[in-house]
């Protein structure tokens, strides 16, 4: 996809010196410069679920719940309006939903012994649909920007939406399994370190999905759906050797209302921050993309160090042939993203607008993680009596904001830009991963419900 730029009369130097604004993209196109009919007609449709949902599901929800529900429809109706391709997602989610449901029927053996359930739409299916598309979708990418390919760039944003709808589908259809398996049991699936993993993908190909329109260009496809697969790969080993995709009860800290807005609003900071490294690293090829290779190893190895964090799950017992061969699939990408890095960083937009959009993606985090910190220190009140009692998932998430706070207040007042901007937030992807992954695998605390 051709990119077209506009300078504000500014530049800003690859070693990070700031001279002024960045470049912006001349035609953004994210949003609807007028009202179309489609917005009135989506919002209709919005308050048409939000009103059935309450009528046929308020046995199971609480005025807060039923509160949540209606909120949600400005906010999604807005998003629409902004970005029209927020109302395909929605309407084609809903769509997928609504025919799974009707194909359970009620009965949730009918995942085994309908075919389209069994192989498509029961959640399970899906999520691995899912997992598939954002695969191939990654190689896509990848062909696309080695082989400077158009073709191949349009497979995989086609196929990243793809496993975008039908994620999302996935995700309600699990909902709605859980009530199936039996009202005490069912609940939003955000509950346990396989579901928000899977939200982890969707949030950060889909927030990706949204810049590359604003930016019109899909080069950096390659780069961001690298951590999407990462979770991918995570997810295909935990849910096979830990049986995690099963559906399970929740445990008494979790069956609060307040998980249905704390989770989410932690997941779009972390999905926003991860594509902000990944834009980063990107950054930083393009930087030594003429440098010596020695030179040039130093964000290769920064992204070799991120891709490499998952195999520590093996710490017992030996390495298994799974993350063995994770690792060397790592090993091939890394080095061949060295080797290239000259073709690669001929590709990429200017060093201008990779460094705005790494400043976006981290403001945009930052925003939603502070509210979801506010919302866990509410929901720790409500559920163990204190606000913050210095837990380890909390300190470590306050690490992250600290980390985040500093990185926009160094930008904000310093003019923090470029490589050293790029480095940081790299290293911020290796904090927010262990606030996110490592404290489950090495720490306990009153978070030890989600213990890997």
């Amino acid at each position: 996809m051709s990119s077209t730029w506009v300078g504000s009369g500014a530049e800003v130097s690859a070693g990070g010196v700031a001279t002024g604004g960045p470049l912006l993209p001349r035609k953004a196109g994210w949003f609807s410069k007028r009202f179309h009919w489609t917005d009135a007609v989506f919002t209709l449709l919005l308050l048409l679920g939000a009103g059935l949902g309450s009528h046929w599901y308020s046995s199971f929800m609480d005025v807060y719940e039923i509160s949540i529900l209606w909120s949600v429809v400005p906010v999604v109706a807005y998003l629409g309006y902004r970005w029209p391709s927020m109302k395909a997602l929605c309407v084609s989610v809903a769509a997928l939903t609504l025919l799974s449901i009707w194909s359970y029927g009620g009965d949730l053996k009918s995942a085994e012994t309908r075919f389209f359930l069994k192989y498509l739409l029961s959640s399970q299916s899906a999520i691995l649909w899912m997992g598939t598309m954002f695969v191939v979708a990654t190689v896509s990418y990848w062909i696309g920007l080695l082989g400077r390919s158009e073709t191949s760039s349009f497979v995989g944003t086609a196929l990243t939406w793809g496993g975008v709808v039908i994620g999302f589908a996935g995700m309600f259809i699990r909902w709605y399994e859980s009530y199936l398996i039996g009202p005490d049991v069912g609940h939003i699936p955000v509950s346990n370190l396989y579901e928000v993993f899977v939200l982890f993908a969707l949030i950060t190909a889909l927030y990706y999905l949204f810049y590359e329109q604003v930016y019109k260009t899909r080069q950096l496809g390659a780069f961001v759906m690298l951590v999407v697969v990462a979770a991918v790969g995570f997810l295909a080993w935990y849910g096979v050797e830990r049986q995690a995709y099963a559906i399970q009860p929740l445990v008494p800290a979790l069956q609060s209302w307040w998980m249905k807005i704390h989770v989410p609003a932690n997941f779009i900071g972390y999905g926003t921050f991860s594509l902000a490294a990944m834009v980063a690293f990107a950054y930083l090829l393009k930087v030594y993309a003429d440098a010596p290779s020695i030179k040039a190893l130093l964000p290769t190895g920064a992204l070799g160090v991120l891709m490499f964090l998952e195999p520590m799950v093996f710490r017992s017992g030996g390495i298994s042939p799974y993350w063995a061969v994770y690792f060397g699939v790592g090993c091939v990408v890394v080095g061949g993203i060295l080797m290239l890095r000259k073709r690669i960083a001929s590709s990429l937009p200017p060093l201008e607008v990779l460094d705005d959009l790494m400043y976006k993606s981290i403001a945009v985090g930052f925003a939603f993680f502070t509210v979801a910190t506010i919302l866990g220190a509410l929901w720790a009140a409500e559920a163990w009596g204190a606000y913050w009692q210095w837990d380890p998932k909390e300190t470590w998430a306050l690490v992250v904001w600290l980390n985040y706070a500093a990185w926009l207040h160094m930008r904000l007042v310093k003019g923090l830009r470029g490589v050293v901007a790029s480095y940081w937030a790299l290293v911020g992807l290796l904090v927010t991963g262990f606030a996110f992954l490592g404290v489950n695998m090495f720490l306990s605390g009153l978070h030890s419900y989600g213990e890997l």
